[in-house]
């Protein structure tokens, strides 16, 4: 059967209908943002608070304290961390843009003077009565880590052995639960978790959070199984005097809360989400006669480790790659204080 020949004009047309479509479609790449150009951006939701609920046009601005990693610190020359990701998805909701401020340990001054709307990681145990916080959105603690989640809750009498950084006030708990002879006092939370790895020792102590962040940034999977003193939580602030901005970013914090925005930052951070309620505490829950419950940090952007600083408390340390939120690169530690002193002075 002989086929049938197009025609110069019906090739034209043919041609021409091609050269259409491909146009259109080019059109259509273009404004959808995938010209290959990657600066497409989804637009805005329309903006629910203004001035002078907030203090710029558009833009919320959150303190955090960039010496507090894994919650915030420095990697890559940018300020990160669980606070930041969290700040952005409020920030999200509210339909504006998110500006971050280091407010260091002062964050009651930059609510005053109005350099910042609200500020996150606020350890509700150490809230000042100068602001309004929010309700908890992530735990925190003393916990005891094991390998095992069926690893069994250590009793004093036990003879069990524990792993904790040097003169932190996790080591402090433990020695006055169990003794200074079930403690090994190691110079790095990496350390730490090596020996229980290694099964020198059963549990390893440290603050919940950080905990968390350098085991798994050292590729281990670990279990809370046991608190070492009554779980607090970490807060959202603003002014007191603000209430239609309380009301406004305290829904939103509730609501990303309770949808599971939350957790998964948890998981991008911590290789997992956190959860203390109904851990066993033992012993009375007590923290250190003078402390104030909160960790202190010092972030090199550099070291890619999680390590304790001159305040006592169990630290992280955010490395090069932690903005990538895979490891944190927690990967070791170092403490250093006088013992149950007052920490983040």
């Amino acid at each position: 059967m002989l086929e049938r020949i197009e025609t110069e004009d019906e090739v034209r047309r043919r041609i021409l209908v091609m050269a259409a479509a491909a146009a259109l479609a080019c059109m259509a790449l273009a404004l959808c943002g995938c010209n290959g150009s990657n600066n497409y951006q989804p637009p805005l939701k329309e903006a629910t608070v203004a001035p002078p609920v907030i203090g710029e046009e558009g833009t919320l601005r959150v303190g955090v304290n960039t010496e507090n990693p894994p919650l915030a610190g420095m990697g890559s020359g940018k300020i990160i961390g669980i606070d930041v990701d969290i700040a952005s998805a409020i920030a999200d909701e509210l339909g504006l843009k998110v500006s971050i401020v280091d407010v260091g340990s002062d964050p009651a001054s930059f609510i005053a003077e109005g350099k910042v709307d609200i500020v996150l990681g606020i350890d509700a145990a150490n809230a000042e009565s100068d602001y309004w916080v929010s309700s908890s959105y992530l735990p925190t603690g003393i916990a005891l880590f094991a390998l095992s989640p069926d690893a069994g809750v250590p009793a004093a009498d036990s003879g069990a052995t524990f792993a904790a950084q040097v003169s932190s006030k996790s080591a402090w708990a433990v020695s006055n639960e169990f003794g200074q002879d079930s403690l090994t006092s190691t110079n790095s939370l990496s350390d730490a978790f090596a020996a229980l790895q290694a099964g020198t020792v059963q549990y390893v102590a440290a603050d919940a959070i950080i905990g968390l962040y350098a085991a798994h940034g050292q590729g281990l999977d670990v279990s809370v199984v046991a608190m070492l003193m009554k779980p607090s939580g970490y807060c959202m602030a603003a002014s007191a005097e603000n209430l239609d901005l309380q009301q406004a970013a305290g829904d939103v914090l509730t609501n990303l809360v309770s949808n599971g925005t939350i957790d998964v930052i948890e998981r991008k951070w911590l290789g997992a989400s956190v959860a203390l309620d109904g851990l066993t505490v033992i012993g009375d829950g007590s923290a250190p006669a003078g402390d104030t419950g909160s960790d202190q940090a010092t972030a090199d952007d550099n070291s890619g480790s999680a390590s304790d600083g001159d305040n006592g408390g169990d630290t992280g340390t955010d490395g090069d790659n932690s903005g990538d939120g895979d490891s944190g690169n927690g990967d070791s530690g170092n403490d250093s204080s006088d013992g149950p002193d007052e920490e983040g002075e």
